[in-house]
């Protein structure tokens, strides 16, 4: 976790400096533009303006002096000029220029306004026969233009680092409440379950706390499900097999003293029945384990109606069912639902056997699909109190037999339950049945 939380906070750290560096290289590829603009307009009217003051200047200085080689106006010194100029006649001879133009012409023709050389801007004026030309150099405007980008952009070489400094420091402090809460959940353990406090949180780790305390309840009645199902199991498990012991132990003493064949037969009848319902118990432990490991929910949705009708036929030809079993489908009906056929049948299975281990022995079993959705089974049985009704969906929560033998696991409705329950449908148990004094139907309802 803590490696997590390093990532984090360098991948932020670059992110939000990454993205405060490309805000500023974009505001300042802006603001160039926008400054090469007005550059451009500045000097423009900088090389207008010196034109229209030199023009007269110029032009009284050549008709005061004799016609001979090009003149030089003003006074030589060491500084660089960036503006220039040259007094041409009609013709484009250089009458007049300054000390640091060229004595070449700035360009072959002599077109009024703003034109461009090889290497300057140049305005060019008129007035009578004289056309004055004022220059700038090409590269003038290039070097104010990158003097000004380097001025923006000069302050990034101490931004960056200072903005990684600071933005590290400020995550890891906003990361502080999570620290804290890894700890809190490290602090939890089996013997530990009890919740976070959930006050004192930021806003956006108060819903991480009460998600986290949610399944801290539930793990912590989880794990007191399962230390009181093993200790229920062993001790359902230990008596099948005491009793299963001791009436083998007792048999092998009656051989020793001459036990007639009758009587031995009867005695490993009894064992026999024994061993059948330990088998019946391990088997419903089983189904239990499964239901509990997730089997109900199906990725595609099944037909379930073949399931039934395979289950229904295996049950009747079970001696515990020689009782007719009634199967009765409603017209156009069908079961399609996204639930896995083997759990489908743990569910009819386990509903059937219920029914036919409480319900009178001498009244059939009645397994109805009235809709798309529905599963009835109903059996014969005086009606049971509200009170155990709705605990019978416990594990190891059995109801009173209506005839004789074993009492059943008391998981079959349990394990009906969690599989349905997991499928996101649900089991309805109704005692007295509707319209009956007495019954008891297990109604199954299939999600939508």
């Amino acid at each position: 976790m803590t490696a997590r939380t390093a990532r984090i906070s360098r991948r932020l750290t670059l992110l939000l400096t990454g993205g405060i560096v490309l805000l500023w290289l974009l505001g300042a590829a802006f603001s160039v533009l926008v400054m090469q603009e007005e550059i451009d307009e500045v000097f423009d009217s900088a090389l207008e303006e010196t034109a229209q003051w030199l023009l007269p200047l110029a032009t009284d200085a050549v008709e005061g002096r004799p016609a001979s080689s090009p003149g030089l106006l003003g006074e030589p010194d060491n500084d660089d000029e960036y503006l220039t100029f040259q007094l041409r006649s009609r013709d484009g001879t250089v009458l007049l220029r300054s000390h640091d133009a060229p004595g070449a012409p700035y360009t072959g023709t002599l077109d009024l306004g703003y034109s461009e050389s090889q290497h300057h801007h140049v305005y060019t004026i008129a007035s009578g026969n004289y056309f004055l030309q004022v220059a700038e150099p090409l590269w003038h405007r290039q070097e104010a233009l990158m003097e000004s980008a380097g001025a923006l952009l000069l302050p990034l070489a101490g931004l960056v680092p200072v903005s990684i400094l600071v933005i590290l420091w400020s995550v890891r402090q906003g990361l502080t409440p999570m620290r804290l809460l890894q700890g809190a959940i490290g602090a939890r353990d089996g013997g530990n379950l009890n919740p976070i406090e959930d006050t004192g949180w930021p806003e956006e780790i108060g819903g991480t706390v009460q998600a986290v305390n949610r399944l801290l309840l539930r793990l912590r009645a989880a794990l007191e499900a399962e230390r009181v199902f093993a200790a229920t199991s062993a001790h359902e498990l230990r008596t099948p097999v005491a009793t299963a012991l001791a009436q083998t132990q007792r048999l092998l003493a009656e051989l020793e003293s001459g036990l007639t064949q009758e009587e031995a037969q009867a005695r490993g009848r009894r064992i026999e029945a024994t061993l059948h319902r330990l088998g019946a118990l391990v088997e419903k432990l089983l189904h239990l384990s499964r239901a509990e490991a997730g089997i109900g929910l199906s990725e595609t949705e099944n037909n379930l109606l073949p399931v039934l009708r395979l289950v229904i036929e295996e049950l009747a030809m079970q001696p515990e069912a020689a009782r007719q079993l009634s199967l009765a489908i409603a017209e156009g009906a069908s079961l399609r639902a996204r639930m896995d056929i083997d759990a489908f049948s743990i569910v009819v299975r386990n509903l059937v056997e219920n029914a036919l281990a409480y319900g009178d022995p001498d009244t059939p079993v009645e397994i109805a699909v009235p809709d798309d959705r529905t599963i009835s089974v109903r059996n014969d049985c005086a009606a049971i109190p509200p009170e155990i009704l709705s605990q019978l969906t416990q594990r190891f929560v059995r109801g009173n037999r209506a005839g004789e033998g074993p009492d059943g696991s008391g998981l079959g409705l349990a394990i009906a339950e969690t599989i349905l329950r997991q499928t996101g449908g649900r089991l309805e148990l109704l005692s007295p049945v509707l319209g009956q004094d007495g019954g008891f139907e297990a109604r199954i309802r299939l999600s939508a």
